[in-house]
């Protein structure tokens, strides 16, 4: 090259050399030929040509696709639309450069350089895209380190090198085997699938979550059956697109099938308690409930593997839904019913204790909160005790006694005030002591 000899150097160079040789060649070639000037000259023409277009079209495009303010139906297809009109510009351009090289060709019967332009516009169109269009942190990433060095080497035209290079080259993984092109493009298909996979699932997510006529946990056995079934399709379709026999992986399967029938034994149980849970609805989220071992909460998540229960103090307790199968469990909630509770509370022996049932009745019904139905508030006597009368007030709420909702101890304020208000004493424990014999002296 250029009279220098590089046979002692290392292959890449020569190689690199080559390149560089046959570029400069190129260029020769075209300053030097009145087609490759011409050719210059229709790219000019077709950029000046798309920005006049661009500059008449664009607004007319906004006036039409800018829906302002409206929700209408298609108000966001319209937006989605608008989003892309950066292309505008170098498309348009792409398009008269192409009309210019069919000219071209059918002229000199060569078109290398306008070829080469409307690569170049091609180029500078998935830039735009890149860096104006795109807004997702993950897409972006992607038509950056990926999209974009794509289509600088289509614009240059090595593409198809690379390609075959990539091609050439195999990666050995036991008895599966794929070129690094195939690995290459499952890369990106892989990240496109899983992109599209978790946009759908988003919206699949939040259009049964409007679904108010569906039961809550019919709504989250949907949304998780929804989930594995897009992604599921995805892994599929990324097998695919990579060349992966399936069949290859059938040992792997096999595997996977003896470790969850003995090692996974409870994950499987949990996660099909918590389709039966699910299915069934005796608990979801939103519930309160209690479970035989003591663990008591309000069920804010249901996983493929465990429920999260919130104790009124904050704390979060994961119960594996295996427990909701096979012991007792108590569900306060049950699609907002009322629950009963009581408030006991002692009267002096002195007390007309037939007044007290009005009395205390009446000062608990008062209170905002207490049912009528299915049943009122309830006083009744349960016993005699050591030092007063035994009483407790039964009550109806809809809803839970819980650290959000103290319910007894207002009732217990409220008795408290009814007796003080009508001169009823509360007992305190009173002790009698008695001798026998002579009462001891105490010596002063």
């Amino acid at each position: 090259m250029f009279g220098i000899d590089l046979s002692g150097q290392p292959e890449i160079v020569v190689q690199v050399a080559g390149y560089i040789e046959a570029g400069w060649e190129l260029a020769a070639s075209w300053l030097l030929s009145p087609a490759a000037w011409s050719q210059f000259g229709l790219l000019v023409v077709a950029y000046f040509a798309a920005l006049m277009v661009t500059r008449k079209l664009r607004p007319l495009l906004v006036r039409v696709l800018d829906p302002g303010d409206s929700t209408h139906l298609l108000a966001t297809p319209r937006r989605f639309v608008m989003g892309f009109l950066p292309l505008l510009l170098p498309l348009m351009a792409y398009v008269f450069t192409g009309i210019g090289e069919s000219i071209v060709r059918s002229l000199f019967d060569s078109g290398a350089v306008i070829a080469f332009g409307k690569r170049v516009f091609l180029f500078l169109a998935v830039r735009a895209l890149v860096r104006d269009i795109i807004t997702d942190s993950f897409l972006k990433l992607i038509g950056k380190y990926v999209f974009l060095p794509i289509a600088g080497l289509y614009a240059l035209g090595m593409l198809d090198v690379a390609q075959t290079q990539l091609s050439a080259m195999t990666v050995q993984l036991g008895n599966i085997s794929f070129s690094v092109m195939a690995l290459v493009r499952g890369l990106i298909a892989g990240a496109l699938l899983f992109w599209l996979g978790r946009w759908s699932n988003e919206q699949s997510t939040n259009f049964i979550s409007k679904q108010e006529e569906m039961r809550p946990s019919i709504r989250q056995l949907a949304v998780k059956s929804v989930e594995f079934i897009i992604f599921g399709v995805a892994f599929l379709l990324l097998m695919n697109i990579m060349g992966i026999n399936l069949s290859a992986l059938a040992v792997l399967g096999g595997a996977i099938g003896v470790g969850l029938g003995f090692g996974l034994q409870k994950i499987a149980s949990n996660f099909i308690s918590g389709v039966i849970l699910l299915v069934e609805g005796q608990a979801t989220v939103g519930d309160y409930v209690e479970l035989d071992g003591g663990e008591a909460g309000t069920i804010v998540r249901m996983t493929a593997r465990a429920a999260i229960l919130e104790t009124f103090d904050g704390r979060w307790i994961v119960v594996p839904n295996e427990d909701f199968i096979t012991t007792r469990v108590v569900n306060y909630s049950d699609s907002g019913s009322a629950n009963r509770y009581e408030a006991p509370f002692s009267v002096s022996y002195d007390t007309d204790i037939n007044i007290v049932p009005d009395i205390i009745n009446a000062a608990v019904a008062a209170h905002p909160d207490v049912l009528n139905e299915p049943y009122p508030a309830d006083c009744e006597l349960v016993g005699f005790g050591d030092s007063g009368i035994d009483f407790t007030v039964e009550f109806w709420v809809n809803g839970i006694d819980d650290g959000q909702h103290k319910y007894k101890s207002q009732v217990l304020f409220i008795v408290w005030n009814a007796l003080k208000d009508n001169g009823i004493q509360i007992p305190y424990p009173h002790r009698v002591v008695e001798f026998k014999g002579a009462v001891p002296k105490i010596e002063t």
